[in-house]
């Protein structure tokens, strides 16, 4: 199918509010924190809080946060009983971090687990996400993420290292996929893979790859002298969604330079996650992007945008993602790059609701941008 392109255009009955926002703190990356639906339709979101000085633009950089040199860092939950249009207060420290000397090697202590019941959550989260060194565990909730069982860790099956973004699908015959990242000893080669549950959801395995072992377009090679997060990566970030005909779509997070140049990959399963084939690249700039499923068939990708007009943006596809429509900017009032990383939902029929982090063009508090906060969108994708 022959692409059709016009020019981006404003989300319809778009409006925005802030979540959560501390002048000390940095607030972000809510797509890699976990991001739930519960039986009763409440939303439960993570975001990573951490203590910064904003006087002092060194103190902003990732690299610097991420060594917490920044200050003490804590996970943030936040729930949502009118479907996203408004946050309760923030939970601090939900559960803690995983631990790689003491975690267990399954949950069989705390199973079995029916996942087909939707208070049972799943997380899978990582220790040094991209490098040679990271590890992966789950964990799970019998009770809409109220409490949670230890995190186990994850067999490597053979593997370098393993790395995990709370990325979790479950089939209707009741097996949990984990969407995974393969790391490289060297750190430079990601490759997106599925582990998948035993019956009683206890133990996890290896399944599937879903990228070849390496690019053979070579779009992310390069001399690069950057840590592995300013590098470039051709696929990371794997999160899987199930449509209503059984098709299992996969979104995957591409860059050069994650500054900007970065946009969204999708691959599909056919039977159940044991294979899957390249569908299409979902934008041009743009990374990661959250699918949505809407009731009425389409399907919604909504990204971070980061080049100026810096914002949030999102494309339609009526064709179960083997094609896409022309760029929808549901806001571009950002301060600089460091934004996106959304959830996004459907917030009732035909209107799409979001949760992201973001900075301000116009914020009285300026560092590299303005404070970083979690906001949310909601807005018709027409």
């Amino acid at each position: 199918m022959i692409r059709r392109f016009a020019p981006p255009r404003p989300a319809k009955d778009a409006e925005h509010a802030v979540v959560h926002r501390r002048d000390d703190q940095f607030c972000a990356w809510p797509y890699t924190m976990g991001f739930w639906e519960t039986a009763s339709g409440e939303l439960v979101a993570n975001f990573l809080s951490l203590d910064t000085d904003y006087a002092d633009r060194a103190k902003v950089s990732h690299d610097h946060l991420a060594e917490r040199g920044g200050g003490r860092s804590r996970l943030v939950t936040v729930r949502s009983a009118d479907r996203g249009r408004t946050w309760g207060e923030p939970r601090y420290d939900a559960y803690p971090r995983p631990n790689p000397q003491t975690a267990p090697a399954d949950l069989s202590a705390w199973g079995p687990f029916d996942f087909l019941d939707r208070d049972v959550l799943v997380g899978n989260s990582s220790t040094d996400f991209g490098t040679p060194k990271s590890r992966s565990f789950v964990r799970v909730s019998t009770d809409a993420g109220h409490t949670w069982t230890p995190a186990a860790q994850l067999p490597l099956h053979g593997l370098p290292a393993l790395s995990a973004i709370n990325s979790a699908l479950v089939r209707p015959d009741g097996r949990c996929l984990l969407f995974l990242t393969a790391i490289s000893e060297d750190g430079w080669n990601r490759r997106p893979l599925v582990y998948a549950g035993t019956d009683d959801g206890t133990r996890f395995g290896f399944l599937s790859f879903i990228t070849p072992e390496r690019d053979p377009f070579a779009a992310a090679d390069g001399n690069w002298t950057s840590t592995y997060r300013f590098g470039g990566h051709r696929w990371f970030y794997p999160r899987g969604v199930m449509l209503p005909s059984g098709r299992i779509l996969c979104t995957l997070r591409c860059q050069r330079d994650p500054t900007g140049i970065m946009w969204t990959e999708l691959y599909s399963s056919d039977d159940g996650g044991l294979t899957w084939e390249f569908r299409s690249r979902v934008n041009d700039f743009g990374a990661p992007g959250s699918l949505v499923a809407m009731a009425d068939g389409r399907l919604v990708v909504v990204y971070g945008y980061r080049l100026p007009p810096y914002g949030i943006r999102a494309v339609v596809s009526e064709d179960e993602g083997r094609s896409w429509g022309p760029e929808i900017v549901v806001r571009d009032d950002g301060g600089s790059w460091d934004l996106g990383y959304p959830n996004a939902f459907e917030a009732e029929p035909g209107r799409i609701g979001v949760i992201y982090y973001f900075n301000e063009r116009d914020d009285t508090v300026q560092a590299d941008g303005g404070v970083r906060h979690i906001a949310r969108s909601l807005f018709v994708p027409e």
